[in-house]
């Protein structure tokens, strides 16, 4: 089967180029697609960032340097589309992206041969809804998930987000491509498309040398990104994948593996640091207002029963989008953060409604924003399901506490290098005593009195003691340890 896909791709590059586009490509939604305005919204799970066999290794020719390298399929991420998907659904997910990284021309094999894959899975696993999109080789960063609109132009819409702007697309290799300037050019072009996409960041401190510094990404780049395209750079990987890389394929620990493979800045409580600690980078967004949410993927590439350091989509990270069960609708959740996430199935949903005395029953939830007067008192209901049962690692987690977060909203920093939100802090933690337990919902209240100033307010939980989350050491068990977050919700008082 690779073999024959290598011979699609040999042919597809000895082909006649696709014509230049002028501007951006005119893009059209299916008419097939579902309609966005039916049916009631729900918490769907997903994930966002998921290898295919297409995220290959490259084999260069010595005998002929200037030459494409070859690229080997299935070495790299092991399985097909279509298998990641029939995963998915198995583990509960109802939509998923693939995500490929690039290399030399790799434009042409997500092109030529990936999608012509993800067109067979959609069909053949209808049950999850697929997304057509790519680890994005970012330009002076890491890596991101970069999500394309489902639409009849969707093939060309990342054909020409890749070849023009991916770092690694063109050979040889093009120094200027990994500039600054370039992801900045690379947003302005995403933002200008009829349908735009979406991207956030993927495991932001993983290259970081050590605590206390950035590796490839940093504060004043996401505030860079931010503010060019803010409803195109949308987020980061609040838990990074590979969170199975401690466990070996007999199911015992290693004492070795690493958590995200986060060898040098460990995570905290599986969740990236610049996500977990209060008071840091991620509230340091908030406090400026800025529209930056958190999600949670697999990063799949090779399951741990088979010697990789992965669990399957869904397994055990899962990103919940509330959306009607369509394309259009699950895009707009992601891009506008109506998105909790939760690791070892501990929540299957996460309600958080916020109303203002003066409001009139009007309350709104996370990603969004309540308007209030100025002295107005607000209540915080916080509903979150502890599902009953075993998940796919055969425990049954219970919620030990739910805290509740909030800073002040007091907008740009001086100091784009700004890490530390100060004012933030934990305003109420909630246990057992302080919930009423409504089949398997958990419903519990808070009141802020008086409120005259813009904050926000985000929910997290653990089945865990720790008050905060601990850095995770070598050889931990992911399945002890499980965390949910779930996106702000903004308050501002207006006269």
């Amino acid at each position: 089967m690779l073999k024959f896909r290598f011979a699609l791709l040999s042919c597809a590059l000895l082909a006649a180029p696709v014509a230049a586009h002028e501007g951006h490509t005119r893009l059209v939604v299916p008419a097939d697609a579902p309609v966005s305005s039916a049916g009631e919204r729900e918490w769907l799970a997903g994930d966002h960032h998921i290898h295919s066999e297409f995220s290959a290794d490259y084999q260069a020719d010595p005998a002929n340097p200037a030459a494409i390298p070859t690229p080997l399929f299935g070495k790299d991420g092991r399985y097909s589309i279509q298998k990641n998907a029939e995963m998915a659904r198995g583990f509960g997910l109802g939509w998923m992206v693939s995500t490929d990284h690039g290399g030399p021309n790799h434009s042409q094999i997500n092109r030529d041969i990936a999608y012509p894959a993800l067109l067979e899975s959609r069909r053949a696993v209808p049950e999850v809804l697929q997304f057509y999109g790519m680890e994005f080789d970012t330009p002076n960063g890491d890596h991101s998930s970069l999500i394309i609109p489902r639409s009849d132009g969707e093939r060309s819409q990342l054909f020409e987000i890749e070849k023009g702007h991916s770092r690694r697309d063109p050979h040889p290799a093009d120094p200027a491509r990994d500039e600054p300037e370039r992801m900045i050019a690379a947003l302005n072009a995403m933002k200008a498309h009829p349908l735009p996409p979406v991207l956030f960041a993927n495991h932001p401190s993983r290259s970081a040398p050590e605590a206390g510094k950035y590796g490839r990404y940093d504060p004043a780049e996401f505030r860079n990104w931010n503010d060019t395209a803010p409803k195109v750079a949308v987020g980061m990987e609040g838990a990074p994948g590979h969170q199975a890389g401690a466990i070996s394929p007999d199911g015992s620990l290693d004492p070795e593996g690493r958590r995200g493979g986060y060898r040098k800045v460990p995570t905290m409580g599986g969740f990236d640091p610049m996500t977990a600690r209060v008071g840091g980078l991620w509230d340091s967004m908030l406090s400026e207002g800025r529209r930056w949410w958190v999600t949670a993927t697999s990063d799949s590439h090779r399951h741990w029963r088979e010697g990789g350091s992965d669990f399957w989509p869904g397994e055990y990270s899962k990103t919940y989008v509330l959306a009607r069960r369509d394309h259009t609708d699950i895009l707009d959740g992601l891009r506008h953060g109506r998105i909790f996430v939760t690791t070892g199935d501990l929540v299957s949903a996460v309600d958080v409604k916020v109303t203002g005395s003066r409001s009139r029953g009007k309350s709104v939830g996370l990603g969004d924003e309540l308007v209030i007067r100025p002295g107005e008192t607000i209540t915080v209901e916080i509903r979150v399901r502890d599902p009953q049962g075993a998940n796919s690692g055969g425990h049954s987690p219970q919620v030990a506490r739910i805290d509740l977060i909030s800073g002040t909203v007091t907008g740009p920093v001086a100091d784009r290098s700004t890490d530390r939100a100060p004012a933030t802090t934990v305003l109420r933690r909630f246990t057992s005593a302080d919930w009423q337990r409504q089949g398997d919902d958990l419903v519990m209240r808070h009141r802020i009195s008086k409120v005259q100033a813009p904050l926000y307010l985000r929910v997290r939980g653990t089945n865990t003691q720790e008050l905060e989350p601990a850095e995770d050491p070598a050889g931990e068990n992911p399945w002890d340890d499980l965390w949910f977050y779930a996106n702000p919700t903004f308050v501002t008082p207006r006269t």
